[in-house]
């Protein structure tokens, strides 16, 4: 019998699902599986990372720009808990990441070995799919379920906790085989019942004002081209959930821009509001894109796409829910729309004149406060200027904090996809740089752009190293405001000014990135801003900017409701 080790084994099996990168940290746990990583012939590239969080958002990342399963590795005891985040966050956003922690030997369980941890239970509730391996000949069936349950029905993440030992064992060659479909995402989609479809489109086909919300599972489905055509059919104007940017370019005239209390305008809201039959597709109607399940009103007909049924029902009560895939149900959809266009209400709205009003007060509130040569320098003027210098195929990673509204309300693509990420599911701080550096993997024919916040520069600088090491050419944005702004803002508006424990020193973000052999500029006069970028854009290497930015609760931020 022709066997491999259970480590070859591993490599192999991610070979065959054609994984390409693997972004991870050293352990002693995980010696055998990186002697097999460096001895056999398998293409792939490994990363390392300076923090395994790291790995997990770079994953994340990556996966997003590829529609490939991202990958991620740590050791067993504080390198699966740091790997922890990454996948929770993967998971919740509907993005498949595999984490593979290795673990202390099966045969040491229960004798107290240094960094004995129970994996499995760790994981549970926070990945789609988790297992640990027990036996070798374990490893091609349970590699070949995590692929299957990442990439089918809704997408997420799963886990693999691979003991020491298990990596010695032997496993028969002959097991070592992946299904195709299953290393890349949507797979083996599914449609709605028809009959929910045709119901459906006779509830579009006959509003007055029909308004689509798009969340993240557009662009994870590739459905963009199908939304745009039955857009267009209905003239419905389209309006976006922070993680469903790029559903439809942002130069689209039926596209009205993000709603929502993170991004959301009045004007945005003003669309939603003037709605009698809104079509949620891929979005969970959640608290944010809903203001509080504000607008839509509860009284507006609710239609809703999604491919988890538990989805559908969750907030609003819904006249017709359609099960599936979001390309397939929106390309149905169509279909029978196109079959009653006929009868639509004489009197029917044509919602580019709604995206456009909207479009058009969003612009000259973004002007209006880019244009000010106040100290410090106002994040809408950072904004304002990547959206004239930066190239159309850019990809812009944001922190949560200071970058996510400002990116979300103002920030312009002109194509649909996935060219603006942000980490909405857990919002955690340090997301952007990792995000950047994974992105940029994945897609480095791309100018990647990592924006963030000085707090969340004091969790990932580590990555600078990284960064240079691979000689990454990612622009960096950090917007200096030394306070936690969110929930300064947060305690501003909610508990009278009671300012505690939010505020830090200042750092010279630029020294520290030259300190790592990043080219970088302190920009201070709004005056500079543009230049400094423009050098930036034209370094051949990784580049930074140090902004001294104005503290968010200072801001006109697009927020309309702080937490508290």
């Amino acid at each position: 019998m022709n066997t491999l080790t259970g480590a070859e084994a591993m490599v192999r099996m991610l070979q065959h699902n054609g994984v390409q990168h693997i972004f991870g940290l050293c352990g002693d746990t995980s010696l055998p599986f990186y002697d097999a990583l460096y001895r056999l012939d398998h293409g792939m590239r490994h990363i390392l990372t300076r923090d395994e969080r790291s790995a997990g958002y770079m994953a994340d990342a990556y996966a997003r720009v590829t529609g490939k399963v991202g990958v991620c590795e740590g050791p067993s005891g504080g390198g699966a808990t740091y790997l922890l985040p990454g996948l929770v966050e993967a998971n919740e956003s509907s993005v498949p990441v595999l984490g593979i922690t290795s673990d202390v030997a099966v045969g040491s369980r229960g004798k107290y070995p240094l960094t004995e941890l129970d994996q499995e239970a760790l994981y549970r509730p926070l990945t789609k799919w988790n297992r640990t391996i027990d036996r070798a000949d374990q490893i091609p069936g349970m590699v070949r379920a995590a692929f299957r349950h990442m990439t089918s029905g809704k997408p997420g993440a799963a886990h693999l906790c691979f003991p020491y030992d298990v990596m010695k064992q032997q496993v028969d060659a002959a097991d070592i085989w992946a299904q195709p479909e299953h290393g890349s995402y949507p797979a083996m989609r599914c449609a709605p019942d028809p009959a929910d479809v045709v119901r459906a489109a006779q509830r579009l086909a006959g509003a007055r004002s029909p308004v689509i919300i798009c969340g993240g599972g557009v662009v994870i489905a590739g459905a963009s081209a199908a939304l745009q055509d039955l857009a267009e059919m209905l003239k419905a104007a389209v309006c976006l959930t922070v993680s469903g940017q790029g559903s439809l370019a942002d130069t689209h005239p039926l596209n009205a821009g993000v709603v929502g209390s993170n991004g959301g305008v009045m004007a945005t809201r003003d669309v939603v509001a003037a709605a009698d039959a809104v079509l949620f597709v891929g979005c969970r109607a959640g608290s944010t894109s809903t203001e509080h399940w504000r607008f839509p009103s509860r009284d507006v007909p609710i239609l809703h796409i999604d491919v988890d049924p538990s989805v559908i029902g969750a907030n609003y009560r819904t006249e017709v829910g359609m099960v599936g895939d979001a390309r397939l149900a929106l390309e149905a959809l169509a279909v029978e729309v196109r079959e009653r266009l006929a009868h639509r209400p004489a009197d029917a709205v044509d919602g580019s004149v709604l995206a456009g009003r909207a479009k058009q007060a969003r612009r000259e509130q973004l002007e209006t406060l880019a244009a000010s040569l106040d100290t410090p320098i106002r994040p809408e003027r950072v904004v304002q200027s990547l959206n004239r210098l930066l190239p159309d195929d850019a990809v812009v990673c944001a922190d949560p904090g200071t970058p996510c509204p400002y990116f979300s309300a103002y920030y312009d693509v002109s194509r649909p996809g996935r060219h603006f990420i942000t980490n909405r599911a857990h919002g955690a701080l340090g997301f952007s740089m990792s995000a950047a550096m994974g992105a940029w993997v994945g897609r480095p024919q791309s100018k990647c752009v990592a924006v963030m916040g000085d707090g969340s520069f004091g969790f990932t600088v580590g990555e600078l190293e990284t960064i240079v090491r691979h000689k990454a050419p990612l622009l960096m944005v950090v917007f200096s405001n030394s306070v936690y702004g969110w929930i300064k803002a947060s305690q501003k508006a909610g508990y009278d000014k009671r300012y505690y424990s939010v505020d830090f020193d200042r750092t010279d973000h630029a020294r520290i990135a030259e300190a790592y052999g990043v080219k970088a500029w302190r920009v201070e006069d709004p005056a500079k801003l543009d230049a400094a970028i423009k050098a930036a854009l034209a370094h051949d290497g990784p580049a930074l900017i140090d902004v001294l930015a104005q503290p968010l609760q200072d801001a006109a931020a697009p927020v309309s409701q702080w937490m508290g």
